[in-house]
């Protein structure tokens, strides 16, 4: 299995550890070119802004729009911004995802925090959720599962093959969001059946 981790920018170098932790070599994506013959692709959080800019100036708006249109993929953070159909004050980025945004609604670098959360389709008990300047998902689309909440709002999402999570699981040592995303990844039930 072969795994992408958008790498322009964020928390990319921990996707990779816990990737490599697991067995499978990540594969660091800059360049449209190396979308290809991924079985998935993360998009890390980090500062959307700056991914966005550095996206475009790589040519990776469209290639991005339409892997994630025939394959899995997870967005964190700044990820899940980048996937939103809607995000409030901006124009969407690959608005592949049917939800709306809030960016930074979680506050301040200094309002971080770490909550306890039972996400739907994980063994194991509560996950330790990691919320940095996290974007607050605000409206979710009748095809969009939500897998855990925090504070009323939905922390993990789930459409089809594309993946969302508001918090950072790679900055913990639970490998299991890590491990549902691989499962998805080599899942043909996550496909729809218009492919």
């Amino acid at each position: 299995m072969r795994i992408g981790i958008l790498a322009l920018q964020g928390a990319f170098a921990e996707h990779s550890a816990m990737l490599s932790s697991l067995g499978v070599r990540p594969c660091l994506v800059r360049t449209p070119q190396g979308l290809a013959g991924l079985d998935g692709l993360i998009m890390p959080g980090g500062e959307s802004t700056s991914m966005r800019r550095l996206a475009g100036h790589s040519g990776l708006l469209e290639p991005l729009r339409e892997f994630g249109m025939s394959r899995p993929v997870w967005g964190v953070c700044a990820g899940l911004i980048l996937l939103a159909a809607r995000v409030e004050g901006e124009e969407p980025f690959t608005g592949l995802m049917d939800m709306t945004v809030a960016r930074n609604a979680y506050g301040r670098q200094r309002d971080s925090f770490v909550a306890e959360l039972q996400v739907s389709g994980l063994p194991g008990g509560f996950f330790a959720g990691v919320f940095i300047r996290a974007p607050r998902v605000v409206e979710a689309g009748p095809g969009v599962e939500v897998l855990a909440h925090s504070g009323g709002a939905p922390a993990a999402l789930r459409q089809g093959r594309l993946l969302a999570t508001a918090f950072h699981p790679e900055l913990t040592k639970d490998d299991r969001m890590h491990r549902y995303f691989l499962n998805l990844c080599g899942s043909r039930e996550a496909l729809p059946e218009s492919l």
